[in-house]
């Protein structure tokens, strides 16, 4: 029986590829737990659609992600803390909080996931954060944190 793989399977092969495997294996194993499904020309037709779209999405995400990128270059986004005596902060910025000065500031919405930083930011300074926007797409962003 010919089959239409709807995910990868281990030692038989990746999604989309079209298999001819035993009558038994197929009914019993593939389809009954939603690993591939019976490769008719209907089903064909349906999964190169389910493909094109997949792949069409995609390419509009990673547009999306440069286009945001490129809205971040060179932006500096303000944070002002209170800070003691030495100029260290009496708290941190995260990720949290620079997400939301950047939706107020710059008019960006950026999720605070996609933030990466290595540790809370404590001192007093101008730092290049990256913000991880797509697997292929990652942007730097200026944070200032300046005394309140």
């Amino acid at each position: 029986m010919k089959v239409i793989l709807t995910q990868d399977v281990k030692g038989k092969g990746k999604t989309g590829d079209v298999l001819n495997v035993s009558d038994a294996y197929a009914r019993n194993v593939l389809i009954a737990k939603g690993l591939a499904q019976e490769a008719t020309t209907v089903n064909l037709n349906n999964f190169k659609l389910k493909m094109a779209t997949a792949a069409r999405i995609a390419a509009e995400n990673l547009a999306n992600a440069k286009a945001q990128r490129d809205a971040l270059a060179g932006r500096t986004v303000k944070i002002a803390i209170k800070v003691g005596g030495a100029g260290r902060a009496f708290g941190s910025v995260s990720t949290k909080e620079i997400a939301e000065e950047t939706k107020k500031q710059l008019g960006i919405d950026i999720d605070k996931k996609k933030i990466v930083l290595d540790a809370p930011l404590k001192e007093i300074g101008t730092y290049d954060v990256p913000v991880k926007l797509h697997p292929d797409v990652t942007a730097a962003l200026k944070v200032e944190i300046a005394a309140l």
